[in-house]
């Protein structure tokens, strides 16, 4: 366990939690974690592509890639913001499946629907208003569960695991892609130096709002890492887990299954 998953689990004890490198009271943190992304949701496709230079199209490709959906399969895109897996997603199922498009920030999921629905893509796409950690589907309902660049940002990542795997069927998978720990010390030290020099300036710059970008550095540097990831998942239930490292480190995508 990572000293950072350490601390966080302490602290959850206490009742507090990280919100960056600030601690706050639990239930403080997702009224937090929403102003920052009602704050950049409009920026946040453009924002995506000066952060990852591109880079994040190919890791959510991967991440398709690696979910073995086929047609006619019912996935939860958790997280969904702006709802690029969701749209890969609903091309994919065809008209016999289906994709939620779920976010617990209104104004990310706006965003998303108004995308999507201006990319005609309408007839097998919902959309719900949810919170991670108490999921409102039935059990036993979806055939994949992702969340990408969304599990940091979650209160409880322990509740938020267990609830994504009573909604998953027999059989079904979840895929988690999330910032992560970057392989070689190098590579960490000019990732540490772009984060928190260069970040923060690129959100005031075309998000008019450095300080949302600022926790969302801090907010990777807080999440578990790939290995503490993986026990988190095998604790919750999850079976054949996994994660592969992309760009150094950088990302990862987790993958378990329920049996």
């Amino acid at each position: 366990m990572t000293v950072e998953h350490k601390k966080n689990s302490e602290n959850n004890e206490e009742n507090t939690t990280h919100f960056g490198f600030q601690t706050v009271k639990s239930e403080e943190k997702a009224s937090k974690v929403a102003g920052v992304f009602h704050s950049v949701a409009a920026q946040y496709d453009v924002m995506n592509d000066f952060m990852s230079f591109g880079i994040h199209r190919l890791w959510k490709r991967f991440t398709i890639d690696a979910s073995g959906v086929r047609p006619g399969n019912k996935v939860l895109d958790l997280a969904g913001g702006t709802g690029d897996l969701t749209a890969k997603f609903s091309q994919l199922v065809g008209t016999e499946g289906k994709v939620i498009l779920a976010d617990i920030n209104s104004s990310m999921l706006n965003v998303g629907r108004d995308k999507l629905r201006d990319k005609g893509l309408v007839q097998n796409i919902d959309y719900v208003q949810a919170n991670a950690e108490e999921l409102p589907f039935e059990e036993n309902t979806f055939d994949i569960v992702t969340i990408a660049f969304g599990l940091r940002n979650v209160t409880d990542k322990d509740k938020a695991l267990r609830s994504i795997y009573s909604v998953l069927k027999p059989g079904g998978r979840l895929l988690i892609l999330e910032f992560s720990k970057p392989e070689h010390e190098l590579l960490n030290k000019a990732y540490d130096f772009y984060s928190f020099n260069i970040l923060p300036k690129m959100g005031e710059l075309v998000a008019k709002d450095g300080e949302s970008y600022q926790y969302l550095a801090e907010s990777i540097r807080m999440h578990p890492d790939q290995n503490t990831l993986k026990e988190m998942m095998n604790n919750a239930g999850f079976e054949q887990t996994s994660f592969k490292n992309l760009t150094g480190g950088i990302v990862a995508l987790h993958k378990g299954y329920k049996f």
